[in-house]
């Protein structure tokens, strides 16, 4: 069986009286159709848990209020509300909520997603690998020594990554090519960018 949470309450009670019987609707609506829900607060919001996962939150602000599912993306939500947090925009009255049977197809809906073991889909874009550029002028350097080239041909991105940006990052012609002269000697070696901390 679900649980409520007095802190929910107390959320309510202190809310604007408009949010008030929003509040209270959304929260009957919850738990007449998740009845295994339980209430808690999470980062100073309602919240309603499903089987030890957020399962939807609501919240109340000064001239309107929020509610949404946690995986809300994953729903259809039919909503003409302006966009705001939440899945149905800004609730300004009972009757800028869906309709009490469009809320219960949503948390059903929801209840599946859960039982199905449904995650979030990551926000965080990947992050596109550029090419390695390396200026001619060093390649060409490079493959005059044969040792240095086959050592640098045999470095993981990584390592040539480190010699490259080691001469390309020089503030002036002198010191990059005092760099790209060191390069080929500790290449020819057979030694890294940074050999000289390898063995700390």
């Amino acid at each position: 069986m679900g649980t409520t949470d007095p802190r929910i309450d107390a959320y309510i009670a202190k809310s604007q009286p408009f949010a008030q019987p929003i509040l209270k609707h959304l929260r009957t609506l919850v738990h007449a159709h998740c009845p295994d829900c339980s209430e808690t607060i999470k980062w100073s919001m309602p919240h309603f848990d499903y089987k030890g996962a957020i399962f939807c939150n609501m919240a109340a602000f000064k001239a309107h209020c929020a509610f949404g599912f946690w995986l809300g993306d994953a729903l259809k939500v039919d909503t003409k509300n302006e966009k705001a947090m939440g899945d149905f925009g800004r609730i300004t009255s009972l009757d800028s909520l869906p309709s009490d049977k469009e809320i219960a197809r949503l948390i059903k809906a929801a209840i599946k997603l859960h039982d199905a073991g449904t995650k979030l889909p990551s926000r965080e874009k990947p992050k596109e690998k550029k090419p390695l550029e390396i200026p001619p002028a060093f390649m060409a350097a490079v493959k005059k020594n044969k040792k240095a080239w086959a050592t640098f041909e045999g470095f993981p991105p990584s390592k040539k990554k480190d010699y490259v940006e080691w001469y390309t990052e020089a503030k002036t012609d002198a010191t990059r090519d005092k760099r790209l002269a060191q390069a080929v000697e500790w290449m020819a070696e057979g030694k890294a960018r940074h050999w000289k901390y390898e063995k700390c």
